[in-house]
């Protein structure tokens, strides 16, 4: 008889190195003692979030928490030490570690963990941005409005071996990127009507004046003929012409 399969309910922050592989083809030694002079700050930030170290391999990490909010807050703190502490000589030659973090239900053997709920942080981190965080839909539920960062929405994504699309969110520092800053508003369609009417008045307001001004010139001249009307009325026509135009 088999043995019941354990199973709970906890959060899982996995982490790798951002082209690791190019780095190792760089400089091996190097870039060893830089990764396991990292790993071990990186450590030592999640056992301080109450967060244990599951796994690592090669470059690889993987940590579970019992709260959703310190695993993230691990995950941002982490970001920023890291970077701090590493001395890479230039953006290519850092050492940026990629996170991805998901709430779900895993199966617990020894002190290892398997299960969907890995699977997915695993395809979050790849999915991460060097140096970045990305979180599952679940995990920004628990956490939204309980940490100073913002969040960007980066769509539902369709998980390698994963059968739902699993919505998923970058880790930001409160501004809004570029992309989902929102556009300058349009003028509202009742705005523009009333601009609109506000410029045909303006125009027969001028048209009438000019009329008038015809006129009078039209009374005080004599001569008994009304040869006004022909300008005045080319000059009504431009007007009407052009604020229908305007429309």
């Amino acid at each position: 008889m088999s043995a019941e399969i354990e199973r709970k309910l906890t959060t899982i922050l996995c982490a790798d190195v951002a082209g690791y592989s190019r780095l190792m083809g760089n400089d091996e030694v190097r870039t060893l003692e830089r990764l396991r002079r990292l790993r071990t700050l990186f450590v030592g930030l999640i056992e301080r979030r109450r967060g244990r170290v599951v796994n690592t391999w090669g470059d690889g990490l993987i940590a579970e928490f019992p709260s959703v909010v310190e695993a993230v807050q691990a995950a941002i703190e982490a970001q920023k030490e890291l970077l701090l502490a590493d001395d890479g000589t230039g953006e290519s030659e850092r050492l940026q570690f990629r996170i991805g973090v998901n709430l779900g239900d895993v199966i617990v053997e020894g002190q290892d963990l398997y299960g969907e709920g890995v699977n997915v942080a695993a395809r979050l981190q790849a999915l991460a941005e060097p140096g970045g965080v990305m979180v599952s839909g679940t995990v920004y539920d628990h956490v939204r409005g309980k940490l100073a960062v913002g969040f960007d929405f980066a769509g539902p994504q369709q998980l390698h071996n994963i059968a739902e699309p699993v919505p998923a969110y970058r880790v930001t520092d409160g501004r809004a990127p570029p992309s989902a800053r929102p556009a300058p508003a349009a003028t509202p369609p009742a705005a523009a009507r009333v601009a609109r009417a506000g410029l045909g008045s303006r125009l027969l307001r001028t048209y009438v004046l000019i009329v008038a001004f015809f006129f009078l010139i039209n009374l005080f001249s004599g001569m008994n003929t009304v040869w006004f009307q022909w300008p005045a009325l080319g000059i009504g026509f431009a007007m009407a012409l052009r604020w229908s135009l305007s429309r």
